[in-house]
């Protein structure tokens, strides 16, 4: 018993220090953006409910920066047009912390019931961890709405989809008409062939968005014909928050960026991102599907805000996974924590931003693109596992059989809450 209480005071201890050394570390190294992009999600709402304009004209106030989501988007915010300026803010920070801990819990439990950590004291970890990461921080000091996108995707991807649930799908198609590009995981689900969960999530996604369309028929036609196509709104592909391929590309030459090779890049990146996919859903391994298709929206999208990074955090967080799955003092387990490290510190560096007035030079390419490595690496390297079925086989995966492990076999709907044997990948 007292063995017991002294381990929990420790741990109590334990995250006390590490969440005020995370604090700390944000008072210096966070920038403050004042909620810039929920202050343009707010006036443009304002503007369309109380003053009449349309939703679509409107531009922030000695910016050129104007509400850039669909018309659906627009419905499932309305509510914010009746609410305070500090009730919005609460609200959005609340949604942005709530479903980031669901997720951290999903990831980050089996690991922690496989490695004997209290389960707690793991969680408490991992969020503070989290804190500090800067696709994170951004995305709430911006109010941004990308937890809430990756939070509904995994949902289908970790919980409804392993269960086998028929309402697999809709999370991806709400998050596909919120805003645009989650609908690429529509296409991973086509390329790994669950067809059914593509038609749930393609016709979810065009039925919110009638929905939108009659009953905000001119924002609707707006967005459609003209807001969507106007790149201007969106921000220079050159500056270095842009951490995609297409930033890459037009760092190169910003006066003439290459289409040709940008969509060389996208081409190579999706062929290597479907490869791998496939292998995934081979294994069963549906969390490494989702890791990997977030890294590739991150990758071939044509701006990827630094903010946009959060799709990375499923990743690294596997990658921790897959080294606490191996063989205590075996390499593998080693290599495995170095990468989550490596990657984990560039993420929280700010390291890109070195090279914000220039980004020319070997170093400047190297540097100013640094976060677009990570993607890249994860992409290529990050483990895929098998599961064993029910009876006890292995689910092959690039033709070598998995040894049985009878203490891990598990119901296919709870394949998602076991720790799993890796694949050599």
């Amino acid at each position: 018993m007292a063995q017991g209480a002294n381990r929990t005071t420790a741990q109590v201890v334990g995250v006390v220090v590490l969440a005020a050394a995370v604090a700390g570390f944000l008072a210096v190294a966070a920038v403050r953006h004042g909620f810039f992009d929920l202050k343009v999600y707010y006036g443009a709402l304002t503007w369309w409910v109380h003053d009449g304009g349309e939703i679509y004209d409107y531009l922030k106030p000695g910016t050129q920066y104007g509400f850039t989501y669909p018309p659906f988007a627009a419905l499932v915010m309305l509510p914010m047009a009746y609410l305070p300026w500090t009730a919005a803010i609460v609200v959005s920070v609340l949604a942005s912390v709530a479903t980031t801990t669901v997720l951290i819990w999903w990831l980050v439990d089996p690991i922690a019931r496989r490695s004997g950590w209290t389960r707690w004291f793991a969680l408490a970890v991992a969020l503070c961890l989290a804190a500090a990461f800067e696709p994170m921080r951004e995305t709430v000091n911006f109010g941004q709405v990308n937890t809430l996108l990756l939070f509904l995707v995994a949902v289908d991807l970790l919980r409804l989809l392993p269960a086998g649930n028929r309402w697999t799908g809709v999370g991806i198609g709400l998050a596909t008409a919120i805003k645009l590009t989650p609908g690429v995981f529509i296409v991973y689900l086509l390329v790994t062939g669950r067809w059914r969960a593509a038609l749930t999530a393609s016709g979810t996604a065009a039925g919110v968005s009638l929905l939108a369309a009659a009953l905000f028929p001119d924002a609707s036609r707006e967005f459609w014909t003209e807001a969507l196509w106007n790149t201007g709104r969106v921000g220079e592909l050159a500056f270095v928050s842009n951490q995609s391929l297409r930033g890459v590309v037009a760092r190169l030459d910003p006066e003439h960026p290459s289409t040709l090779l940008w969509l060389l890049l996208v081409l190579g990146t999706l062929a290597l991102w479907a490869w791998r996919s496939r292998a995934a859903v081979a294994a069963g391994d549906e969390a490494t599907g989702l890791a990997l298709t977030g890294a590739v929206m991150c990758l071939v999208s044509p701006v990827t805000w630094v903010h946009h990074l959060v799709w990375l955090l499923p990743a690294l967080i596997l990658l921790v996974d897959n080294a606490m799955a191996a063989p205590a003092g075996r390499r593998r387990r080693r290599v495995l924590l170095v990468a989550a490290t490596i990657g984990y510190a560039l993420l929280i560096s700010r390291t890109v931003w070195l090279w914000e007035k220039d980004f020319t030079g070997v170093d400047g390419f190297l540097g100013s693109n640094a976060y677009v490595w990570v993607s890249l690496a994860l992409l290529a390297f990050l483990p895929i596992r098998r599961w064993l079925t029910p009876n006890g086989s292995a689910v092959e995966a690039s033709g070598v059989p998995q040894l049985d492990q009878p203490d891990r076999r598990a119901p296919t709907g709870q394949r998602h809450l076991v720790g799993r044997p890796l694949t050599v990948r």
